[in-house]
């Protein structure tokens, strides 16, 4: 049955050593040069073939000649750059299709290879992942313990004096802090306390609430 899908004809300039290692490649493989972009295509994603290096155009003197088989110069000889013909969907640039006939040579040579892993198999880490995880959680326990020595001990009966709202906020009991020192005290201790931070504790947010707000209204 034939095939929906509209080809387009792409002339592939390209430096002549490129061309016979691509077509010997294809001679290989009993298939045409086009089928070797395709397979690239399909296995490779578009990002990764974008970023290789292009193999790019034929230097100055890298030409071939070919005899013009019709039209007023029909049996002439003409110089033109080396070239490979290749069917493939419309819309591809030139750059890209040189780029996925580079890979396939990369391939067969053996520079690189596709991995294709068994989605039903896990993924290990890499060693150096798995440390930098165990480091991370040790120091997150150290920073726990570190918290809970530095930190207040939240009071039985809740905060219910100014002396107990300044030793909340940990100032001494005679201190008068003015509203701004309040405020970032307030601010900091709550980064840490909160109940949504890594090392929060609710019973210490609401006693700090409970603290601002019985300093705040004395110094009004």
């Amino acid at each position: 049955m034939a095939s929906g899908v509209h080809k387009h004809s792409y002339t592939v300039t390209c430096a002549s050593s490129f061309r016979d290692a691509v077509e010997g490649l294809a001679g290989r493989r009993k298939v045409n040069v086009g089928d070797l972009a395709r397979s690239v295509m399909l296995v490779v994603p578009k990002e990764t073939i974008e970023v290789q290096p292009d193999p790019g155009e034929p230097v100055p003197g890298d030409r071939e000649t070919v005899i013009l088989k019709s039209g007023p110069s029909e049996g002439r000889p003409w110089r033109r750059k080396p070239r490979l013909q290749v069917r493939m969907s419309p819309g591809l640039a030139i750059p890209f299709i040189r780029k996925a006939l580079a890979l396939a040579l990369a391939m067969e040579k053996g520079d690189l290879a596709v991995r294709l892993d068994d989605p039903a198999k896990p993924v290990e880490p890499p060693p150096e992942m798995v440390i930098e995880k165990a480091r991370h959680v040790e120091e997150v326990e150290r920073l726990r313990a570190i918290i809970g020595v530095l930190s207040f001990e939240p009071l039985n009966e809740g905060v219910r004096s100014r002396e107990e709202a300044l030793h909340v906020l940990g100032f001494p009991p005679t201190a008068r802090p003015d509203d701004k020192t309040l405020r970032a005290k307030f601010r900091m201790l709550a980064t840490i306390h909160h109940p949504d931070s890594d090392h929060g504790n609710h019973q210490r947010m609401s006693q700090l609430n409970a603290a601002i707000d019985i300093l705040r209204r004395g110094a009004a």
